[in-house]
C-alpha cells in the first residue's frame, strides 16, 4: 500500500472524496493521484470512473495528456499508442515532463520485448528532455534504464559511463538508497569485463551504507556480488562467509531469508564438502 496507508485508511478515503456526487469535486490532478490507490484495492470500476473523470475535467491539453497516458497505461495500450502521445506531447506547451515519461515509459516496452536498440532510443530521448528542464530524480531513472540497456547490448564501456554518473547524481542528490543501488549497478558491470577489484570496491562501499541505512535488499545484493567475486577467485571461504551473513542479517530482524540465498549456501557447502574429499583421496 502506499506509504503508510492502510487498506482500510484507503478505501475510507477514496469513499470520502469519490462516493456520491463528491468526485464532482475532483480536478484532473487528484482524480490522477487516486487512480493507483484504487489500483491498489482492486476497485477496477472505480479506477476506470476516475480516469474517465480526469480525461473529462482536463482544463487545457497538458491535463489531458497526463489522463491519456495513464488511461493508455491502464487499458495497456501498444507501443506505437505511447510512441505518438510521446511526440504530441513535445508540442504541448509545458510538455516537457509529460514527453519524458511517455518516451521513458516506452523504453520499458521495449526492453520487455528485448528490442534493446529501440529502448536505447527512447531512452536516450528521454533523458534529453529530463536534462533540458534539469529534472534531477527524472535523470537519475533514465541513466538507469540506458546503463541497463547498454549492458544488454554488451556495450559497457558507455554503460560503466552512465553507471558513473549515477552515482555522482545520487550523491549530488544526497540521495543514499540511489547510491547503494548505483554503485551495485556498477559494480556488476566492472565484473562481467573482469575489473574485479574496481568491482570489489564498490560492491563494498555499497555494502558498507546498506549496513549503514539497515537496507535488507541492498546487503543482499552486494554480499551476493561478493559471493560471486570470491568464487571466481577460488576463495570459498569468503564466498561462504558474505552469504552466511547475508541469512544473519535477515533472521537478525525476524525475517525469513530468500530461498535463493539458502539454496546457494547449501550448494556451496556441497561444493566445498566434495571439493574435500577429493582433495583427501
Amino acid at each position: 500500500m502506499s506509504g503508510e496507508v492502510t487498506a482500510e485508511q484507503a478505501r475510507r478515503i477514496l469513499d470520502m472524496l469519490t462516493a456520491g456526487g463528491a468526485m464532482d469535486d475532483i480536478n484532473t490532478t487528484l482524480a490522477l493521484r487516486l487512480a493507483p490507490l484504487a489500483l491498489e484495492l482492486e476497485d477496477e470500476e472505480l479506477v476506470k470512473r476516475l480516469l474517465q473523470h480526469a480525461k473529462a475535467n482536463a482544463a487545457d491539453d497538458l491535463e489531458r495528456g497526463w489522463a491519456d497516458f495513464e488511461q493508455f497505461k491502464h487499458e495497456q495500450k501498444g507501443i506505437d499508442a505511447f510512441a505518438e502521445l510521446g511526440a504530441n506531447s513535445e508540442l504541448i506547451e509545458d510538455g516537457t515532463p509529460l514527453a519524458a515519461a511517455v518516451s521513458h515509459h516506452v523504453a520499458l516496452l521495449h526492453l520487455s520485448r528485448e528490442e534493446y536498440e529501440e529502448a536505447q532510443t527512447f531512452a536516450s530521448r528521454s533523458l534529453r528532455l529530463r536534462e533540458s528542464i534539469d529534472d534531477l530524480n527524472g535523470i537519475a531513472y533514465g541513466l538507469a534504464l540506458l546503463e541497463t540497456c547498454c549492458k544488454r547490448l554488451n556495450d559497457h564501456d558507455n554503460a560503466l559511463v552512465h553507471g558513473a554518473r549515477r552515482i555522482e547524481l545520487s550523491m549530488q542528490m544526497k540521495d543514499e538508497e540511489a547510491q547503494i543501488e548505483a554503485m551495485a549497478d556498477l559494480a556488476h558491470t566492472q565484473a562481467t569485463i573482469g575489473n574485479f577489484a574496481a568491482a570489489k570496491d564498490l560492491y563494498e562501499q555499497s555494502l558498507n551504507l546498506s549496513i549503514e541505512l539497515e537496507d535488507l535488499s541492498g546487503q543482499l545484493v552486494a554480499r551476493w556480488g561478493l559471493a560471486d567475486i570470491a568464487e571466481i577467485a577460488e576463495d570459498y571461504e569468503t564466498a561462504m562467509l558474505q552469504l552466511s551473513d547475508c541469512l544473519h542479517s535477515f533472521l537478525n530482524v525476524g525475517l525469513p531469508t530468500p530461498i535463493a540465498v539458502r539454496q546457494r549456501i547449501e550448494d556451496l557447502a556441497n561444493f566445498n564438502s566434495n571439493l574435500s574429499t577429493g582433495k583427501s583421496e
